[in-house]
Parts: C-alpha cells; sequence; structure tokens
C-alpha cells in the first residue's frame, strides 16, 4: 500500500507536469487551477501519505503542524497574489518554480499531518481546507476578472475570462477544500476509534 501510494503520486505529478495542462497554462485560468490541484490535491498527498506511513517514529506534532499550515497558507496565497500569479503564467521558468514550491509544500502538510496521526494533523488540514475554500469562493464569485490579460478563448472550451475563473474557482472548492476536509476527517475518526470501542 504505501509503495503503491508513492508510485501512483509520482505517476499523477509526471502527468500533470509532462501532459498538456502546462502548455494551456498561459491562457486559461481553468488550467492553471486543473495544474494546481492535480498536485496539491492529488498526486503530492499521495506520495506524502505514502511517505508517512513508512515513517519509523512520529514527529512532534504540534510545533511542526503550525509552521507547515503557515507555510502552506503563504505559498497558496502568494502566489494567488496577481504580480506573482501573472509572472507563473507569463515565464515558464516562474511556472516551474511556483509549482516546485506547490509540490513541496503540500508533501510537508501531508507528512506532517500523517505522520503525526493526531488531532494536530487533522487541524492542519482543517485549516489549509478552510483557506483554499476561502480564496476558491473569492475567485469564483469574483464579478470580474482578477487576472487580466492571459484569457484566450481557444484555450479552454471557448469560455470567457469571466467564466473560465469561475471554473477555477470551482475546481479549487471542489478539489482543494474536498480532498483536505476528507484528509482531516480521516484523521480524526483514527484518534476516535479506540475511544469509540467498548
Amino acid at each position: 500500500m504505501r509503495r503503491a501510494l508513492i508510485i501512483a503520486g509520482i505517476g499523477v505529478l509526471i502527468l500533470a507536469w509532462a501532459g498538456p495542462l502546462p502548455s494551456l497554462v498561459p491562457g486559461s485560468f481553468a488550467a492553471h487551477m486543473v495544474l494546481h490541484m492535480s498536485v496539491v490535491g492529488i498526486g503530492a498527498p499521495m506520495f506524502a501519505i505514502g511517505l508517512a506511513m513508512r515513517a519509523s517514529r512520529p514527529i512532534t506534532p504540534l510545533m511542526w503542524s503550525v509552521a507547515v499550515s503557515i507555510l502552506d497558507f503563504v505559498a497558496i496565497w502568494g502566489w494567488h497574489a496577481p504580480y506573482l500569479h501573472h509572472l507563473s503564467r507569463a515565464e515558464p521558468l516562474m511556472l516551474a518554480i511556483e509549482q516546485t514550491s506547490f509540490a513541496v509544500v503540500t508533501i510537508l502538510v501531508w507528512f506532517v499531518a500523517f505522520a503525526a496521526s493526531s488531532l494536530a494533523g487533522a487541524i492542519t488540514l482543517f485549516f489549509t481546507s478552510m483557506h483554499m475554500t476561502v480564496l476558491g469562493a473569492l475567485i469564483g464569485l469574483a464579478p470580474r476578472p482578477i487576472y487580466p490579460g492571459h484569457h484566450h478563448s481557444e484555450a479552454w472550451m471557448g469560455l470567457s475570462a469571466i467564466q473560465d475563473q469561475q471554473v477555477g474557482g470551482v475546481v479549487m472548492l471542489a478539489v482543494g477544500g474536498i480532498v483536505y476536509l476528507g484528509g482531516a476527517l480521516w484523521l480524526v475518526a483514527g484518534v476516535l476509534r479506540p475511544r469509540l470501542q467498548p
């Protein structure tokens, strides 16, 4: 199971980065968000959980949980600030740096959460779920494009700029919010299960 998760996670990351999505990023926010969620919502979490299952001893949960939560928040919100977002969609090198930072931070978040196997780990994932949900809602519900100057209607299903942004916001809500919330609930269930057994 551990090895399968690690291999599957690496496979998803390779497909995300070597597939067609990076070439669509300059003209479509939705494509950029699908790439983002493939990394932080699927590939990196699978890889990190596989690594955490191999950990020989639990890590100190509280200090690391707080640290990786703050780091994740800064990385996600920082790269969605208009200036950095513009650079990541205009310059291939900046996109590579952005995607690498997303992967590294996400692996840290999920590794710490699952290696700790405690409520502290669940809180880490709950916090990430909440701030991703807020960011996705802000993007998806914005009345006008937040990141103008990049949209090409032919890049993603012929959507207008605002529709493209709305789809991207929904992708972040659906994948980011649900996956991280699901991981947190899994950890909470693991903590509560022994206490509920007679």
